[in-house]
């Protein structure tokens, strides 16, 4: 837990996400704060926020940021501040799978409890070419999706999605999408590897878990676990729609990793490399072009989190 002198809350409001209900439900989380004796700042500037929560941390201060946004909130988050700093998360995105993993909800009284008798919850987290990462990346045909919806949003000016923002972007996706090679190096051998698959392996497509949830539920990497010290890999060798619906009725029912195409694997460390552009994302949102390293950063991460 956090020290005695532990008395300053930072609120960051994703600007996108802040309006409407949402609003009031943090003016009523900042008034529940105050009462507890809590000193709190409510942000919507992601840099201002990261900066003060950084100093409130080093003075021994900070008792949580809290994020009020999706996971893309919460990764930023990540990027920005040192590790160690305790945040809190205030589910108000689409998929909103931290939050689920750590069980938040959004409720001001049940956040402005987590904060005051919540425990810290040490996590592992992960880097992309740098970048810090919560949950997932994928590369290939779910990043094309991704990049379709980011595309989306910026033509809209419009930062709120749910999940019939994907139908079209999946549908255009269909219709262009080529599932190029790649190619799964490893630095130092798995140390789970069910198929006993050649390095390198050679995947249309590819999902990299730190934590085991993806979107819609889809439980690609059900086994996976955030405190480990590894990531899980599962892959997919064949390209085309329609072994991606034989790979998505697999994966629904449990049983890909039965599949003869499907690899699974356990590492701390990866690379993956294509001859064509293929693209890649990072807890749901653009990361860039392949090529990617990957390595897990045991231990990265301080969440708050309810104590039963």
């Amino acid at each position: 837990m956090a020290g005695a002198n532990a008395d300053q809350v930072i609120v960051l409001v994703n600007p996108m996400a802040g309006r409407g209900p949402l609003l009031s439900q943090v003016d009523q989380l900042h008034v529940l704060l105050s009462a507890k004796g809590f000193e709190v700042d409510v942000l919507n500037d992601l840099g201002e926020a990261s900066e003060k929560a950084g100093k409130s941390f080093r003075a021994g201060r900070l008792r949580a940021l809290i994020s009020v946004g999706g996971d893309g909130t919460v990764a930023e988050i990540a990027n920005r501040t040192d590790p160690g700093v305790p945040i809190c998360v205030y589910p108000s995105g689409t998929a909103n799978l931290l939050a689920k993993y750590l069980r938040m909800r959004p409720d001001p009284k049940f956040i402005a409890a987590v904060v005051d008798r919540g425990i810290q919850l040490r996590m592992d987290a992960a880097l992309a070419n740098g970048r810090v990462f919560l949950l997932h990346v994928g590369c290939g045909f779910d990043a094309a999706v991704v990049n379709q919806v980011h595309r989306q949003r910026l033509e809209a000016r419009s930062g709120h999605i749910s999940y019939w923002s994907y139908v079209n972007p999946i549908l255009r996706t269909i219709r262009t999408y080529n599932y190029p090679e790649m190619e799964v190096r490893w630095e130092r051998a798995p140390i789970a590897n069910a198929c006993g698959c050649p390095d390198p392996w050679v995947v249309r497509w590819l999902f990299v878990f730190n934590v085991p949830l993806y979107g819609w539920g889809l439980p690609l990497a059900s086994w996976a676990d955030a405190t480990d010290g590894f990531l899980d890999v599962c892959a997919f060798q064949k390209g085309f729609f329609w072994n991606g619906l034989r790979y998505l009725a697999a994966a629904q029912c449990g049983w890909h990793r039965r599949l003869r195409d499907c690899q699974i694997a356990r590492v701390d460390r990866l690379r993956v490399v294509a001859e064509e552009p293929v693209p890649y994302q990072l807890d749901g949102d653009p990361g860039g072009w392949l090529p990617l390293e990957i390595e897990a950063a045991a231990g990265r991460l301080t969440f708050l989190a309810p104590n039963s």
